[in-house]
C-alpha cells in the first residue's frame, strides 16, 4: 500500500513539474504522447499532422509550433491579416503585421529577419521576415506563448531533440554534432544542394508542377547549398 501511494505521489510530482515547468522530459514516453494528443484536442489542431516538434530550451524538453500548426489555427479561427508594414534596414528586414480573428480581436505582432542569415539574398529575406511575424500574429491572437519554427533556428540555446511517434527520445551524440569545448550536443543540420533531387521533388510535390519546371523555379529563387529546414521554410514562404 506504501509503494502504490508512493507511486502515486512520484506522477504527481512529475505532473506538476511539466504543469509548473513546462519539462515534457520528466514524461514517461507513453504519458508525453498522452500530453501531446491533449494539447493539439485543446486547440482543436489535428496531431497526426505532427503540428509541434520538441526543443530543449534552458535545460527543459518544451514544444515549439511548427508551419502545420500555425496554419490549422489560423484557418479554425479564421485569422485574417489586415495590414502589413515592411520596413528595411542596412542589416534587417523588420515587419510588422496587423491581423483579427473572427470575434473581431485585433493584434499585431513584428518579425524581424537578419540579411546576412539568407546569404545576401534579400528578397527571401523579406520573405521569411513577413512569415515570421503572421505565424507570431497566429500564435499570439490564439493566446498560446509557443515559440514558433521560425523563432526556434535563431536561438542558440534551442536544440532540436527527435521524439519517435511512441514518445521515446532519441539521443543523437554523434562525434560532429558535440561541440568539443563544452560536450555540449548540436543540433544535427542537414544540408542540401538547392537543384538537388530531394530539393527539386519538394518542390515539385508542393508547386504541383513538374520536376523540370520546378529545377527551373528554383534556380531563378535560390542557389548553392543550404539547411533542409532552411529550403523548406523558403518554399513554403514563396
Amino acid at each position: 500500500m506504501s509503494n502504490e501511494l508512493a507511486t502515486k505521489e512520484n506522477q504527481a510530482a512529475i505532473m506538476e513539474s511539466v504543469m509548473l515547468g513546462g519539462d515534457l522530459s520528466k514524461l514517461t514516453p507513453s504519458q508525453r504522447v498522452s500530453y501531446y494528443k491533449s494539447v493539439c484536442e485543446s486547440i482543436g489542431v489535428n496531431y497526426l499532422t505532427r503540428p509541434f516538434d520538441y526543443i530543449t530550451l534552458n535545460g527543459k524538453l518544451t514544444l515549439y509550433a511548427k508551419k502545420d500548426c500555425t496554419d490549422q489555427l489560423r484557418n479554425l479561427r479564421s485569422i485574417s491579416i489586415v495590414d502589413v508594414n515592411i520596413v528595411e534596414t542596412e542589416k534587417q528586414f523588420i515587419v510588422k503585421v496587423k491581423g483579427q480573428d473572427k470575434e473581431g480581436r485585433i493584434d499585431m505582432e513584428v518579425g524581424v529577419v537578419n540579411k546576412g542569415d539568407m546569404k545576401g539574398d534579400t528578397a527571401n529575406a523579406q520573405m521569411k521576415a513577413v512569415t515570421k511575424a503572421k505565424r507570431r500574429l497566429t500564435l499570439s491572437l490564439c493566446g498560446l506563448g509557443w515559440l514558433d519554427e521560425t523563432e526556434v533556428q535563431t536561438i542558440p540555446d534551442a536544440r532540436p531533440v527527435s521524439v519517435t511517434e511512441a514518445g521515446e527520445i532519441v539521443t543523437e551524440a554523434s562525434p560532429e554534432n558535440v561541440n568539443q569545448a563544452t560536450g555540449e550536443q548540436r543540433a544535427p543540420i542537414e544540408i542540401i544542394e538547392v537543384l538537388g533531387e530531394w530539393a527539386v521533388n519538394e518542390a515539385a510535390q508542393f508547386w504541383n508542377i513538374s520536376n523540370e519546371k520546378a529545377a527551373q523555379a528554383i534556380s531563378k529563387k535560390w542557389h548553392g547549398k543550404m539547411s533542409k529546414l532552411e529550403f523548406l521554410d523558403l518554399l513554403h514562404s514563396a
